[in-house]
């Protein structure tokens, strides 16, 4: 089983510290570095060599939103995963990310077991993440 290497862009430092201790725990995974805000999370993300299997990104962040760094990431880093987990996991939202290059949507209320079972299938190969776009 291989580690997913994972990058996370969410603004609340309890949500993202809780998250990063779950995944990494239940996960053969390894986050390689957070963002806080649009800006930075399309900096890393299309800085050459920085490597990443997953990125996981909320909506609201602490400037900029989460579909700015889907649209960034699906037009100049397109080898990354992109997965978005939100509390404002609307179908409207829902959609609206998918279009703008997401793989998956979660909600974090709801749906973090979902989550956890993706990233396990993307560790252990039975999931390809440019094929596996689609509404969850």
């Amino acid at each position: 089983m291989q580690s997913l290497k994972t990058y996370i862009v969410e603004d609340n430092p309890l949500i993202r510290e809780s998250l990063i201790a779950t995944l990494e725990e239940l996960l053969p995974l390894q986050v390689m570095g957070t963002a806080e805000d649009e800006a930075a999370a399309v900096q890393w993300l299309t800085q050459p060599g920085n490597e990443a299997d997953l990125v996981i990104v909320d909506i609201f962040l602490k400037a900029g939103s989460g579909l700015g760094v889907l649209k960034a990431a699906a037009e100049m880093a397109p080898q990354f995963g992109l997965v978005v987990l939100s509390n404002y996991a609307t179908p409207d939202m829902r959609r609206r990310c998918l279009e703008l290059g997401a793989h998956r949507v979660f909600d974090k209320s709801n749906e973090i077991d979902a989550l956890i079972h993706y990233c396990s299938e993307l560790a252990v190969g039975q999931a390809d993440i440019g094929k596996q776009r689609a509404l969850f």
